[in-house]
């Protein structure tokens, strides 16, 4: 009885409404069902007794039409994949939904077995043929249906529906999507927003669910950000245009946030262009960023500079060649099989040019939905090796559980979903509407792997011949004077001059008070790089490397004399390559510092640094070990020597001083600071730099320094060839020496040439070592080859040993 009375409410919705077959239906072994507004109502229809709307009375949507295509050459193009879904036969069930609220009749069709819709209640005699769905397009549409296949777990993958409710899981537990959320788009918009300063806006949604969505995680996104929401305003087909403009007008508002659907953005601009609404920037959505109208409208130009956000144009290779096809087949008009409502579009005659070159925007998101399915059915079916087991019964909830689980290639993307089927792949580009009535990309959004956004300026051609438009409240107020704020928009302020700039101009006498009103703009000071402080340590910088460069080939060329070994061997060109490498550091001192400059100004000299401290360390440890703890300890020096202790230490100092930057640095990295605070006159542009990070590897150095130090001590009675000591403490001493002097500069002196002293002091560093340890031995290589034989150096341990025995 229960199954009659489903039945008897179903035929009753579409008893007022047959069609033709046409394209949207198709036979196979499983069903896909389709969800496309090929047509659109714009005003609310009426009926006194149960009826479908007929579709193909309302407004036709060419690139409605473009994806419903698409989803048609998807499924055509893996049934005839021999990899995907191989003894497998997709079909489909296509509706044309073109009301968000009035179009059951298709939707009950899929969920139906036989025209009957059956309850839990009851034994399943039949199996559902439909396994998922593809689309909505609209949140409201998807919000209006969901509940219906959601009971089910019926899949249903979106290709347009971004509204934030729909990454709910628990309320949507099997519903995917392959655009990003609202969230995202907001997000890109916002950062153009910021990119060009623009803090006065108005932003104009749709009166939907769509819109409102949008309205409010923009308002979320911009609370702690200095752009102030002026004017919004919620928009219909049926919407007084004339009083919005006004609004912001009054308000001189000129940066136009649009967030709506294709049909209400071009009613706003056609009211625009007929107003002469000018010197406007409008920010579009990825819904009509790349309309393929509103460019080319007269007039269009007057209104101001268009740019947007859009999904990336991808080419569906085989896209054209099958509607050249289809539409040669096609006889629409002509059909005389009936199917069922809204399954027909009087649309021969379109040509294939038309649906090609229609608006692209939404393919990839049908392209990748049809794909997703498909390649979840593939798994559920555990399709191996060209076949697929046809003994496995799949029910609606394993695609949906496979569709979790989605992770393959398509056209160089990688498919995949996050917890709450929302897409992990994709991105944005950043469109800007030109003379030519093109959408020119002129940036981009990438969220995978990681975020990263750009903007061409030179691209972009402002109303304003050149200069970038601005869009402010209240404009900046001068140095002197204090923000007094205007109503609730903390973009909107008078300028009063500060009380504490009133205090000092109150401590000079009238003769003066005209002179300190007149407020002069602090100097700026850094150090360029043609400062001739600056020029003589670059140019010792490159001298130091020539250094370094000169002694690796004299080691290299005498790598088996005594000398060389006795300095370190391999050692020796490690500790040479890291000196070149913190001269790095010195170029970074000067012109005006970036992150990026703050960035290296430590972090080579302070890293390759410690490679070269832990190198003297171990050598130090290493000489002491052969002469003195070898007899002792005869365990440690063989566990030193298999196991390659020295390597092992410098290793570890440098993995150590890597991870303190690492850990400090992602935390708080180095960034520019304007010193205010120094000179009243003055502005030193200077690096803000984590103490807490330079604290630590500061440590590290100092603890490396007094290693050095006591091996050093412990070995100043050896041989003289071997006897490092005098060597490491003479360059220790250089090193301190140089950094206690660069401190008690630093906390007396401010001013702008404290970078060049640290350049000095970082350069002094490197020489240190360079003219005090190897510079010696290269001396006795060039100059004095007698002592750099075998011979002279036994003689020397012979006559040590007599010492030491006496």
């Amino acid at each position: 009885m229960e199954i009659f009375l489903a039945s008897l409410c179903l035929l009753g919705t579409f008893l007022q409404c047959t069609g033709q077959a046409s394209e949207f239906h198709l036979e196979g072994d499983y069903l896909i069902g389709g969800l496309f507004d090929i047509h659109h109502v714009s005003t609310p229809v009426y009926h006194d007794r149960p009826e479908a709307n007929d579709c193909t009375s309302q407004q036709f949507l060419l690139p409605n039409y473009r994806r419903f295509q698409l989803m048609r050459f998807s499924v055509e193009e893996i049934n005839n994949s021999t990899n995907l879904l191989p003894d497998v036969s997709l079909g489909y069930e296509i509706f044309d939904i073109c009301s968000d609220i009035q179009s059951f009749p298709g939707i009950l069709k899929l969920i139906s077995v036989n025209g009957l819709i059956q309850t839990w209640g009851e034994p399943q005699k039949s199996l559902l043929k439909t396994i998922a769905v593809v689309g909505p397009f609209t949140s409201t549409q998807a919000l209006t249906i969901a509940p219906l296949f959601m009971v089910d777990f019926i899949s249903m993958v979106s290709y347009g529906a971004s509204s934030s409710v729909f990454s709910r899981n628990q309320n949507f537990p099997s519903f995917f999507r392959t655009v990003h959320p609202n969230k995202d788009v907001i997000e890109v918009i916002v950062k153009i927003v910021q990119h060009f300063n623009w803090r006065w806006v108005a932003f104009l949604n749709s009166d939907n669910d769509f819109g409102s969505d949008g309205r409010e995680i923009f308002m979320t996104k911009i609370k702690d950000t200095d752009i102030c929401l002026a004017y919004t305003k919620s928009l219909t087909l049926q919407t007084n245009y004339t009083q919005t403009f006004k609004q912001i007008e009054t308000q001189k508002i000129h940066t136009i946030i649009v967030f709506a659907p294709k049909m209400i953005v071009e009613a706003l601009i056609d009211s625009a262009i007929e107003m002469n609404v000018t010197n406007k920037v409008w920010i579009a959505d990825d819904g009509w960023s790349l309309n393929k109208n509103l460019p080319k409208k007269e007039g269009i130009k007057n209104i101001g500079t268009v740019i947007g956000v859009s999904q990336p144009v991808v080419t569906i290779p085989g896209f054209s060649d099958f509607i050249s096809s289809a539409k040669s087949q096609m006889h629409c008009e002509n059909a005389e099989q009936q199917i069922f409502c809204n399954q027909v579009c009087n649309c021969s005659s379109l040509g294939a040019e038309d649906i090609v070159t229609a608006d692209p925007t939404f393919s990839f998101p049908v392209y990748s939905a049809v794909y997703a399915i498909a390649h979840a059915l593939h798994n559920a079916l555990q399709c191996r090796s060209g076949r697929c087991n046809r003994d496995i019964t799949v029910y609606p909830h394993m695609v949906s559980t496979e569709l979790k689980k989605s992770n393959f290639t398509l056209l160089n993307h990688s498919i995949r979903f996050d917890e709450n089927g929302d897409p992990k792949f994709g991105s944005y580009s950043i469109v800007f509407w030109n003379h030519r009535g093109d959408a020119e990309e002129v940036g981009f959004y990438h969220f995978h792997p990681w975020i990263s956004f750009f903007i061409n300026n030179t691209k972009i051609k402002w109303y304003t011949n050149g200069k970038v438009p601005t869009s402010l409240c209240s404009v900046e107020c001068p140095v002197g004077f204090a923000k007094e704020h205007i109503g609730i928009h903390k973009c909107c302020f008078n300028c009063e001059i500060s009380q504490k700039f009133f205090k000092l101009l109150q401590n000079f006498t009238d003769n003066y008070l005209f002179l300190i009103t007149s407020c002069q703009l602090r100097v700026v000071e850094y150090i360029p790089f043609t400062d001739i402080g600056a020029i003589l340590i670059m140019v010792g910088a490159w001298v130091l490397v020539g250094l370094t460069l000169a002694m690796s080939v004299v080691f290299a060329i005498n790598y088996n004399t005594p000398v060389v070994r006795s300095a370190g061997g391999p050692m020796c060109f490690l500790i040479l390559g890291c000196h070149s490498l913190c001269s790095i550091s010195v170029f970074f001192h000067f012109d005006k510092p970036t992150s990026s400059f703050c960035f290296f100004r430590l972090f080579p000299f302070i890293l390759f640094y410690t490679v070269c401290l832990a190198c003297f360390v171990v050598r130090s440890f290493q000489i002491v070990c052969i002469f003195k703890i070898a007899a002792k300890f005869p365990n440690l020096n063989s566990w030193w020597m298999k196991y390659h202790g020295q390597w092992l230490i410098i290793t570890v100092a440098f993995v150590i001083q890597a991870l303190i930057h690492l850990i400090g640095y992602s935390n708080d990295p180095p960034k520019p600071y304007n010193d205010t605070a120094s000179y009243p006159d003055k502005i030193i542009l200077a690096c803000d730099i984590n103490i807490t990070a330079i604290s630590c590897s500061v440590v590290l150095l100092v603890l490396l320094c007094s290693l050095c130090f006591i091996f050093s001590y412990m070995g100043k009675d050896l041989p003289k060839n071997y006897n490092e000591a005098k060597a490491i403490t003479f360059c220790l001493l250089l090193l301190i020496l140089s950094w206690i002097l660069f401190a008690t500069v630093y906390m007396l002196y401010h001013g702008k040439y404290i970078q060049t002293l640290n350049a000095l002091a970082v350069l002094s560093s490197l020489y240190s070592f360079l003219l005090w340890y190897f510079l010696p031995k290269c001396y006795i290589i060039i100059f004095q080859p007698h002592k750099n034989t075998k011979q002279y150096f036994q003689g020397i341990i012979q006559d040590y040993t007599k010492t030491i025995s006496q």
